[in-house]
Formats: structure tokens, C-alpha cells, sequence
């Protein structure tokens, strides 16, 4: 093997291990969208999430049953159904990628952040601009009509970046959830095999990022209450501008794959994936 394509190698491992640390930050960067989301929509908008499909779930029950003080049910179902109808329209998004990478017999996660991700993500920003356009047009007091459909199109934003970045295959990573990031953490802990510290830094980044971002959209709310819901419509353009930016090349040289399919970076995901 020649010193040049040793060189090239080497090079190819260093860009994708770069590529990661990357896509950690804006995995980050939505989880804090998506804390200051379900913060905004819960304080303020008949505490439903509008992220977090396990609690809704939950409040359905409770309204089904009838327990006083349960969110009303035909706005968890709004919620819900936005959410389903915003993971179905990324999903479609980011088929064409997962087929691609299938077709070569390769993991999804050969590419690390595909450009069907990013445009996916673009989309969900037109369902955060209507609901800023609703809110403010209603002073940020929307009455009981409107609630419902803001519900829905948030949850449509959420839905449609949970399954972008679900399609990245990154081990315990949701964005718009932290229940799976704990049962990641504590089962590795209890079959006694440490997380890598590329790993424990994703990880608790995910965890840190949602308590950040709900305190944002809590204070935000509190403080602000008008401009609240920007706060998410201007992170999440950041991210797109970013991912647009940096992963403009969706396709990474053959030669850099072949190798990276040892690597650990790649073992790490891979494991993740078939954890979850």
C-alpha cells in the first residue's frame, strides 16, 4: 500500500470522526428545540406535549377515564395525530437514502447525516413559522378553538424531526426524548460494559440539551410569553444552515467507508442501533 493512499485513509477516518462531533452538537442543539417545545406547548397551550408522546399517551387514558383536571382528550388526539402525520412525511423524506445505502449492502449509517435529513428538518421549519404566525397573531392567548391546531402543527415540527433523526441510527438518540438515553445509560451500566467516551459525551449531551431547552421555553414563557415559540424557530434554522453547510456532500468517498466500517465510531453506532 502506498504512503499516499495510507495518507488518504487516515485523512477519510479523521473527516468522519469530524463529522460526528458535528452531528453530536446539532443532535444537541434539537434536543434544546424540542425541551423548549414541549415546555412552551405544556405551560401553555393545556399542558399537552406536544414532543413527548408517552405522557400524551398517558393523558389520554386519564381523560378516558375521566379524572378531573385531565387535558382535554380531542386535543391530546390532535397532538398525537400531528405528530404521526409529521414522523409519515419525514419518513417518506429520508426513504430515498435508506434505500440508497441498502442497495450497496451497506449500514444506514454510512453516511453520517444525509442530505434527506437536512431537507427533512427544512421542512418541519414551515410547520414552526405557521405556528409562530398563529400565536402571535393572537397576542400569544389563543382561545380554545385555536389550541388544537396549534397542538398539531407543533407536533407535526416534532414528528417530522423525531423521524429524521431517528433514521441517522444513532444509538439512544431521539431528540424529542429521554427515556430511551436512560435506559441506554443504565443498561450499559448494569451488563457492565462502559460507554466509550464519544458515547457518555452524546449521551449526557442529549439529557443536558432537554433540561436546557425547557428551562429556556419555561422562562421564555414566563417572561416573554410573545416570543417564546421563536426561540425554537431560530434554533432550528441554525441547525439546518449547519447540517446544509457541513454534510453539503451526502455521498463520502468509497475508499473512506471501506475503511470506516471497522472503525469504532461505526461499532459504537452500530451497537446503539441494535439496542434500542
Amino acid at each position: 500500500m502506498s504512503t499516499e493512499s495510507v495518507t488518504a485513509q487516515v485523512e477519510g477516518v479523521d473527516r468522519e470522526a469530524a463529522y460526528v462531533r458535528v452531528r453530536n452538537w446539532l443532535l444537541a442543539v434539537l434536543t434544546v428545540s424540542s425541551g423548549a417545545v414541549d415546555a412552551i406547548s405544556f405551560l401553555g397551550l393545556g399542558k399537552i406535549f406536544t414532543a413527548f408522546m408517552t405522557g400524551n399517551i398517558a393523558f389520554l387514558g386519564m381523560g378516558i377515564a375521566g379524572y378531573p383536571g385531565a387535558p382535554r382528550i380531542v386535543w391530546v388526539l390532535a397532538s398525537m395525530a400531528g405528530f404521526a402525520a409529521g414522523v409519515y412525511l419525514a419518513t417518506k423524506i429520508v426513504k430515498p437514502s435508506i434505500q440508497s445505502a441498502a442497495h450497496e449492502g451497506e449500514q444506514t449509517t454510512a453516511v453520517v447525516w444525509p442530505r434527506e435529513t437536512t431537507f427533512a428538518l427544512g421542512i418541519s421549519l414551515l410547520a414552526h413559522l405557521c405556528f409562530v404566525a398563529i400565536w402571535l397573531a393572537t397576542g400569544g392567548q389563543p382561545d380554545d378553538n385555536l389550541i388544537p391546531i396549534l397542538l398539531a402543527v407543533w407536533a407535526l415540527a416534532m414528528g417530522n424531526q423525531s423521524a429524521a433523526v431517528r433514521q441517522l441510527n444513532v444509538g439512544g438518540i431521539f431528540t424529542t426524548a429521554a427515556t430511551a438515553t436512560v435506559i441506554f445509560l443504565a443498561g450499559d451500566w448494569a451488563n457492565g460494559k462502559p460507554l466509550t467516551s464519544e458515547e457518555h459525551s452524546r449521551l449526557r449531551g442529549v439529557l443536558v440539551s432537554l433540561v436546557i431547552g425547557a428551562a429556556v421555553g419555561a422562562l421564555l414563557l414566563l417572561h416573554a410569553p410573545l416570543y417564546a415559540p421563536i426561540f425554537p424557530l431560530v434554533v432550528t434554522p441554525l441547525v439546518v444552515a449547519t447540517a446544509a453547510s457541513i454534510f453539503r456532500d451526502r455521498d463520502e468517498p468509497r475508499e473512506a467507508r471501506s475503511i470506516l466500517k471497522g472503525h469504532p465510531l461505526r461499532e459504537i453506532d452500530k451497537a446503539g442501533s441494535s439496542q434500542r
